[in-house]
């Protein structure tokens, strides 16, 4: 796809399009990918404290923000769908006193210095959107700046080395003399170059959404620009006798913890 960083109005339609889909599929507590593979680490890697300032990026139906908020944050969360904020604000309902929420899009530097008013934060996240977002630059540096010193941002998003586009999985078996073993494998064809792309990320949802691959050191590139210094990073992988996947031994995301540089201006 030609000028894919002209692509964020596309990408939003399709997201409006799928918002209740999403909605009904990740619930009030989200589906087991997320509980399973996502949460846990960005859990660690974020380590909320009791009355942490936390801003919540692309919070999609909130039901990340409403964890944000039982661990002790107090949140600021934005996405640019307004479907999506509708259904976050149901779902948070209970606990609105201690969220604020905005439609914002991540790649308009004027909507996110909206949110400076509500600043510093103590932290930043960002859920599996990364991927999601045309033009990250606005947003880096954004939070960079909407962060303390010291403050952390961690961000998930799907493994560049192993979900790339046009990535096939396969299984393949072999006799190894005592018996018959099964290996369940990736082939990658592209890596290197930056593009857009058609993918699904919930089966039966109604368009497709567009992914923005990058590879490590573009992001890796954009972390440092904005003046983070990467501190923590984890590739989890689902428990080998799981329902979900067979692949085990590849991850099929990566989170990273940054912190900004304290004398960054």
């Amino acid at each position: 796809m030609s000028n894919w960083k002209e692509t964020t109005e596309d990408s939003k339609r399709r997201w409006e399009t799928n918002a209740d889909f999403w909605d009904e599929r990740m619930g009030e507590q989200s589906n087991r990918f997320h509980r399973e593979i996502v949460r846990p680490e960005t859990e660690r890697l974020l380590s909320v404290n009791e009355n942490d300032k936390i801003l919540d990026i692309a919070c999609g139906n909130g039901n990340f923000t409403k964890r944000l908020v039982e661990l002790g944050a107090n949140v600021t969360a934005f996405d640019y769908s307004e479907k999506m904020i509708e259904n976050a604000k149901r779902r948070c309902a209970h606990c609105i006193d201690r969220i604020d929420f905005h439609v914002i899009d991540a790649t308009n530097k004027d909507d996110l210095e909206n949110l400076s008013f509500s600043a510093p934060f103590d932290k930043a996240v960002s859920n599996m959107a990364i991927m999601d977002i045309a033009d990250i630059t606005p947003l880096f540096n954004s939070v960079s700046k909407l962060l303390k010193p010291g403050g952390i941002f961690v961000f998930s998003t799907i493994h560049p080395c192993f979900q790339s586009p046009g990535m096939r999985r396969i299984t393949e078996t072999e006799d190894v003399g005592s018996g018959i073993r099964t290996r369940h494998g990736i082939q990658v064809f592209e890596y290197i170059n930056s593009c857009c792309f058609e993918g699904i990320g919930i089966v039966n949802q109604p368009v497709p959404q567009l992914y923005y691959h990058r590879p490590l050191s573009e992001l890796f590139a954009f972390c440092f620009d904005a003046g983070f210094i990467i501190n923590g990073v984890s590739e989890p992988v689902f428990n080998i006798d799981n329902e979900i996947s067979k692949y085990d031994k590849i991850p099929p995301i990566i989170i990273m913890r940054l912190i900004k540089i304290e004398s960054y201006k």
